[in-house]
């Protein structure tokens, strides 16, 4: 009997001294978001031109490369936050023809990548308060490690697309 309320007492003890222990996980960091990732200089990669209607209907060719013409190698592209990583202003820089406004305000769509299918969108603006919004590009490649992004231009008519451009970028350090 002795020896069945020593092994009782062992297995309270060593419960005790499981439960007591604390895991440490060190202090709260808020997530990363896509502003911080997208934050930046990026220099353009590759420029490439998509005929979205000739792509749908599996016409070739449906694609053209515009990375040397006119210039889009030269194609810069600056997007600013604040300190606490809010959007304000962005500016393409570079002698390149102009396929959205080269200068103005940002946000975007969402602060975190979705799970869903649609891409985040970056959302372009004539003013400060963001309330006239001149276009927007879909990220279709978040920067992560790499430090590359893709983003999509869409052009639409009587809510079709019929042309797209994809940017793919490089962070400039």
């Amino acid at each position: 009997m002795k020896c069945k309320s020593m092994y009782w007492l062992a297995v309270m003890i060593s419960l005790l001294a499981i439960g007591c222990d604390t895991i440490e996980d060190g202090s709260h960091v808020d997530p990363i978001t896509i502003y911080e990732k997208v934050n930046g200089n990026w220099e353009l990669t590759n420029l490439k031109m998509v005929d979205e209607f000739a792509k749908a209907n599996k016409v070739e060719p449906s694609e053209e490369n515009l990375s040397t013409y006119f210039n889009y190698e030269d194609f810069k592209i600056k997007f600013n936050v604040d300190e606490k990583n809010r959007p304000t202003s962005y500016e393409v820089t570079g002698d390149v023809p102009a396929l959205f406004a080269p200068k103005g305000y940002w946000t975007l769509s969402s602060d975190f990548q979705q799970t869903n299918a649609s891409a985040v969108r970056i959302l372009l603006y004539s003013d400060a308060q963001k309330t006239q919004k001149t276009d927007e590009l879909r990220v279709t490649s978040v920067p992560g490690k790499n430090k590359e992004m893709q983003l999509q231009l869409m052009r639409t008519s009587g809510g079709v697309d019929f042309v797209s451009y994809v940017f793919k970028l490089n962070a400039i350090n």
